[in-house]
């Protein structure tokens, strides 16, 4: 190999040269010579953490400092007999290298994309959610945007929205039923950057655009009223408005008109269907003619006391209390006159009548779907009823006991039940009666009579069946629940107005006297009664989470109804 001066070089291993750099040629003395070659004469790069590379007038060393005169560098000792790897042909200076083949390049991508889900899943855990995903697998899913861009008149939006939530409220609705209504709504005229905090008695709205002054507004709900088909019509309004069939304007004005309207049916109507739910309820339990005779009046009492005490103000605890002390007096003094009855059955229809039946199954369904809460303030709220029920009768009791009736023999059984389809139609006749006490639309009657029945036929083939007393109501508060959202939806109204006038039969208000009665005249064992009233609580809450189960069962049956699920002319832009 030739040097830097065109001469032959024998003692240097061969290297390739250094195209790239430009050579300069310098005459150098015989001593400044190297004899095993240099690091400028092997082609080799120079260290980059090296200082500038020596002239060939001073020679220097490795780590920078100029070497002495006449002193030669070390050779290696060569190691015979070891093979020599082939030197690799190095890649110019200033040149890329050569890119992979197609192939490899996509094998690579795809380990990657494999490594980076098995390490960071398909998205970050703590990312936001966009409020409009909360209507997945409600009524209002995929709402219609009406205003062409972001609503400029905010603050009358959220006060349409609260207005709303308070009428809502007000009628009986739960908690998740409100807060997907007050997203459909907001999201219909505009408005996405909203938080909705939802309490027992309280709704909170905020608006947070970005770049703009936070709006936040609050409304307490104060006051409660059995008004199903204000609900109806409520619910029946959200849908327009998520099918963009009606304007904020327009919106307004049909919610006021709603909160007007008188309800269906009058008082005196209400409490004479109260009257006839026991009665019914009564007969359809087994007990004879007088037995239905003396719960119907004894209901309608309670009723006619019961307004008069709320138009003195009197708390709803005392005035539970003393309605279900009133019918355990009434059938106690009919029983004392020798009247052929079961004041047991007696007392039952009356517990039924009182019973919280939409507190529970309102509280149960927010538990379910995550508003604690609101959950434990409707849980208290219905619990405390339910104290009042027993504190009531037991103070019945004992009040019958000090005039001297026998209280042992309270437990007459009935005349025996009646034949089946008999049966069938009291029931029916039963839950018509509650329907109009909550003040359902005329419309929702029969479709919700024909949903409780259906529950019946499979009540009693679960009980023909073997399965147990307990888990047959249960069963049967799932199919109430499907098929109320079924026919709810397809009536245009929310599940609850057909699943609480409907599980009212399987409640166990006989139980809940059996309870009460062991806990205070059986004074010998009162923990028998505080076990028949633990019980009758278990199987309550049993039909309330039986109700909500098949509420949600019956959500991907019922996309194509009640509001623009589904619908894919109405898909949000």
């Amino acid at each position: 190999m030739q040097d830097k001066d065109g001469q032959q070089d024998s003692g240097t291993p061969m290297s390739p040269r250094v195209g790239s750099l430009p050579i300069i040629k310098i005459p150098r003395r015989p001593a400044d010579m190297p004899e095993n070659g240099a690091a400028g004469e092997t082609g080799e790069s120079p260290d980059p953490g090296s200082a500038t590379p020596p002239t060939a007038k001073q020679p220097v060393g490795k780590n920078g400092h100029p070497k002495r005169p006449g002193t030669k560098p070390k050779a290696k000792p060569a190691i015979p007999g070891k093979p020599v790897a082939k030197e690799a042909k190095p890649v110019p200076f200033g040149t890329a290298p050569l890119p992979a083949p197609k192939g490899q390049q996509r094998t690579n991508a795809a380990a990657r994309r494999m490594l980076r889900k098995l390490v960071q899943g398909e998205a970050p855990p703590t990312a936001p959610m966009s409020i409009v995903e909360r209507l997945a697998g409600s009524p209002y899913a995929n709402p219609m945007i009406q205003a062409a861009g972001v609503d400029t008149s905010a603050r009358l939006t959220l006060d349409f929205a609260l207005d709303l939530a308070e009428t809502m409220f007000r009628y009986g609705a739960g908690a998740l039923e409100v807060e997907t209504s007050i997203i459909a709504v907001t999201a219909a005229f505009g408005l996405r950057e909203i938080d909705v905090d939802i309490t027992n008695q309280s709704v909170l709205i905020n608006y947070a655009k970005a770049d703009t002054v936070p709006l936040t507004l609050m409304r307490v709900v104060r006051s409660w009223t059995n008004n199903y088909a204000g609900l109806s019509l409520v619910h029946q309004l959200v849908t327009d408005i998520v099918n963009g069939g009606v304007g904020r304007t327009e919106a307004k004005e049909r919610l006021q008109e709603i909160a007007a309207r008188p309800k269906p049916f009058a008082k005196w109507m209400a409490i004479g269907a109260g009257g006839v739910f026991a009665g019914s309820i009564v007969a359809f339990l087994g007990g004879g003619i007088f037995a239905s005779l003396v719960a119907m009046l004894s209901t309608v009492l309670m009723g006619l006391l019961g307004r008069k005490l709320g138009k003195w103000r009197v708390p709803d605890f005392f005035v539970t209390a003393i309605g279900s002390c009133l019918a355990t007096a009434v059938a106690l003094l009919f029983w004392q006159l020798q009247v052929p009855l079961s004041p047991s059955l007696v007392i039952a229809g009356g517990i039924l009548y009182l019973l919280p039946t939409g507190r529970l199954v309102s509280a149960t369904q927010d538990a379910i779907n995550g508003f604690p809460v609101t959950a434990a303030g409707r849980f208290l709220s219905a619990f405390l009823t339910f104290a009042a029920i027993a504190s009531g009768v037991a103070v019945g009791l004992v009040g019958g006991e000090l005039v001297g009736v026998s209280l042992p023999e309270v437990f007459v059984n009935g005349e025996g039940e009646y034949p089946y389809v008999v049966r069938a139609l009291l029931l029916m006749i039963a839950t018509m009666a509650i329907c109009i006490t909550e003040q359902t639309k005329l419309s929702m009657l029969v479709p919700t009579a024909l949903v409780g029945l259906v529950a019946l036929l499979l009540y009693d083939l679960v009980l023909m069946a073997g399965i147990g007393e307990r888990i047959g109501p249960a069963l049967a508060a799932v199919v109430i629940g499907f098929l109320g959202r079924i026919v709810g939806l397809r009536m245009g109204s929310p599940q609850l107005v057909v699943a609480v006038p409907a599980i009212l039969f399987l409640l166990p208000g006989l139980s809940v006297f059996r309870g009460t009665y062991d806990l205070t005249v059986n004074v010998d064992d009162p923990f028998v009664g505080v076990l028949n009233l633990f019980g009758a609580l278990t199987v309550i809450l049993a039909i309330s989470g039986g109700t909500v189960l098949g509420d949600n069962l019956a959500q991907p049956f019922t996309r194509d109804m009640g509001s623009n699920e589904g619908r894919r002319r109405n898909r949000r832009r």
